[in-house]
């Protein structure tokens, strides 16, 4: 499988180390060598980034701020600034863009640089991404880890191989000797509930899953074993995309204490409809489809997925970018949230289609009751164009509904989100969390 035509590209995967605990340990010197957790302190409070010295204690991101403490009494806990972790990446990212014009941004932190070609130019592999490391470090005295290789999925683990504050190079002819002692969990796209069940199966490792044949994966697992099959042998065909296109665009809070009242949850999706249709309208898209999405308030299991998600969504009549009719429809949705108390509620939308390409024309007529509107009549595309402009100009929160929530998130979200824009600069260019 590992023919020269496979391996003929050079990936680089750039991952910042620690990004908002190294900021803020660069940024207040008190806080360097201490065990530092970005994130809610509070009860509902989640860690959205440790620093290496709170790894050593076993914490981690995504868990929460009561197991933390648990850990390690003595964690400093920083609220964190989206903001200002905004602004250094986009220095980053400007660093990136020297060694390569195809950056495909995964998260405010890291980064695919495609580096086929490169060599003539800039040296062999190694010492572009040693020269990267050094001009990040140069311009923001921050740590990236690099990891290098023939194809994404190999170099993205290589980055985290070489963590923190290194390099790890695999050239095309030793994919499968460095792949194949790893955890299957390693294999990207892998989680805990698809890993439990590869694991089941007899593959424990990536080289287990290697050599098992396309005919055994299909059985056991249908198409999707035979594509993790062609990634365990090292066959990863997508490009490096410098403008990935959003697939859905969502919001969504932690309430600081459970919550089942209607009106106090109805108010909260109007919240999050309105920042995700204004987040459509920058981009130019029309959604089809409305996600509403909530964790009950009831633990029925330890760990991070010990309160389950659920979600309904709904498709539209006409796509749409209005944050009135987004409301209506969630809150057509939210009959089934109210069963028990929620400590989540998120706001969602997918099936974009693009703005110009898409014929907006009225609907006749709506379902009543069905929650699937029509488009926005011309009054109201009117006022949302104003409302946008304030919102530019002032930022997101300057003008909202008098019926809209405080939907505060328990902690930083991690995530760029497309459409999104603060006073401070321009806005990112890509959606996915820290890791």
């Amino acid at each position: 499988m590992e023919s020269s035509r496979e391996y003929a590209r050079c990936v680089l995967h750039a991952d910042m180390d620690a990004f908002y605990a190294s900021v803020e340990q660069r940024d207040r010197p008190e806080l360097r060598g201490r065990p530092v957790v970005v994130g809610g302190s509070g009860t509902r409070g989640v860690v959205a980034a440790a620093s290496y010295e709170a790894r050593t204690f076993g914490i981690f991101s995504a868990m929460s701020s009561v197991e933390a403490k648990k850990r390690c009494p003595d964690v400093i806990f920083v609220p964190g600034d989206m903001a200002r972790y905004a602004r250094e990446s986009r220095r980053i990212f400007d660093v990136f863009r020297e060694f390569s014009p195809l950056v495909e941004g995964l998260s405010l932190d890291e980064a695919f640089l495609d580096l086929t070609g490169s060599e003539r130019l800039l040296g062999p592999p190694r010492e572009i991404g040693e020269e990267l490391r050094r001009q990040v470090r140069l311009e923001t005295s921050l740590p990236v880890s690099v990891g290098i290789g023939p194809i994404k999925m190999v170099a993205k683990i290589a980055s985290g191989a070489a963590k923190p504050d290194g390099l790890v190079e695999v050239p095309a002819d030793g994919v499968r000797a460095f792949l194949d002692p790893l955890p299957i969990r390693k294999i990207w796209g892998v989680g805990p509930v698809a890993g439990e069940k590869l694991e089941g199966l007899g593959y424990y490792t990536i080289g287990d899953l290697a050599r098992a044949t396309p005919g055994e994966l299909r059985r056991e697992l249908g198409d999707w074993g035979e594509g993790i099959g062609r990634l365990a042998q090292g066959v990863d065909l997508r490009e490096v995309e410098p403008h990935r296109e959003a697939v859905s665009i969502s919001e969504e809070n932690t309430f600081p204490r459970d919550v089942q009242d209607r009106a106090v949850l109805e108010a909260t999706i109007l919240t999050h409809a309105e920042s995700v249709a204004r987040r459509l309208r920058r981009q130019g898209l029309l959604a089809k489809t409305v996600v509403l999405k909530w964790r009950i308030g009831r633990r029925v299991k330890e760990g991070p997925r010990g309160y389950p998600a659920r979600t309904r969504q709904i498709t539209l009549i006409e796509p749409t970018d209005d944050g009135d009719i987004v409301a209506r429809s969630a809150r057509s949705l939210l009959t089934d949230a109210l069963a028990e108390p929620v400590r989540l509620l998120g706001v969602g939308v997918s099936g974009l289609v693009d703005e110009k390409g898409n014929s907006r024309q009225l609907a006749l007529f709506a379902e009543e009751g069905s929650g699937k509107a029509a488009v926005a009549p011309p009054r109201r595309r009117r006022l949302n164009r104003a409302l946008d402009q304030l919102a530019d100009r002032f930022g997101d929160d300057v003008v909202k509904r008098a019926s809209q929530g405080d939907a505060r998130h328990a902690t930083l979200s991690g995530q760029w989100k497309k459409g999104s824009r603060d006073t401070h600069g321009p806005e990112p260019e890509s959606d996915s969390a820290e890791e």
